[in-house]
């Protein structure tokens, strides 16, 4: 399938490593010109060295001044965006029952702010007519998942809510928004890494009882959407989240 993808411009945010990276990784091996992102300036220039010919943005999301500032000094020499992939979040937080008002603070500033930062500071930079946002959340945010935190549930919840209702401005200018809800995905460094290492047990029932393919999903799996939703080939989809979990939810 022709994705028509060479030589977009495309930013990923937190790109240096996990889910991120692999995006960043199927873009650049479709011709464009990606940018990729992180806190990290190690991490940052570890993964840079991987892209040949991309740049790098180190920069933190959840800060709006400094997302202002750095934003405008890289867009000096790229001119607009094609396509913006929010991909920063964090599923640590404290067990349900337990949460406060400085947990509530720190979950939504890793899951919420930094896609809205990044998109209030990039949207006038956005190819209007053929522009593509896409936003990583979870499948915690469309139903209550046994054990799941409560915060990081309610701050995906929030999330695709906003994708919901940006869509509609943002679709006057031609740019296009959706989600994608990923369920269990298993990567080097991931919470289920460390899960299967710990209990492989606990961990294979789960996937038994909880998920009909009985398998965990691959960063490449969610790349693979993001690029499809990204193309012009989903020029009349905006507004949706799309869920990716082997048939977990009910």
């Amino acid at each position: 399938m022709e994705l028509s993808l060479a030589d977009k411009n495309v930013l990923i945010t937190g790109s240096s490593k996990g889910i991120g990276f692999e995006i960043a990784k199927k873009f650049h091996e479709e011709g464009c010109n990606v940018i990729i992102n992180g806190r990290d300036k190690y991490d940052l220039e570890k993964a840079q060295s991987k892209l040949r010919g991309s740049r790098a943005l180190c920069l933190d999301f959840r800060n709006f001044t400094e997302t202002q500032e750095k934003i405008k000094v890289i867009m000096e020499n790229i001119k607009y965006l094609d396509i913006l992939v929010c991909n920063i979040g964090n599923g640590k937080s404290v067990p349900p029952g337990q949460e406060n008002y400085h947990e509530w603070q720190k979950v939504f500033s890793a899951n919420l702010w930094p896609t809205t930062n990044a998109i209030e500071n990039f949207k006038n930079y956005i190819k209007k007519d053929s522009g593509a946002i896409i936003c990583i959340s979870s499948i915690c945010g469309l139903e209550v998942i046994n054990g799941a935190p409560i915060t990081y549930s309610v701050a995906k919840a929030a999330l695709n809510a906003y994708v919901k209702a940006i869509s509609r401005p943002l679709g006057k200018d031609g740019i296009r928004i959706n989600a994608v809800a990923p369920g269990n995905i298993l990567f080097e460094g991931s919470t289920w890494q460390s899960k299967l290492e710990k209990n492989p047990d606990n961990v294979e029932k789960m996937l038994k009882d909880n998920v009909t393919l009985n398998t965990f999903g691959k960063p490449i799996d969610i790349a693979n959407l993001v690029l499809y939703l990204s193309s012009p080939i989903s020029n009349f989809i905006t507004g949706s989240i799309f869920t990716l979990d082997g048939g977990q939810i009910h």
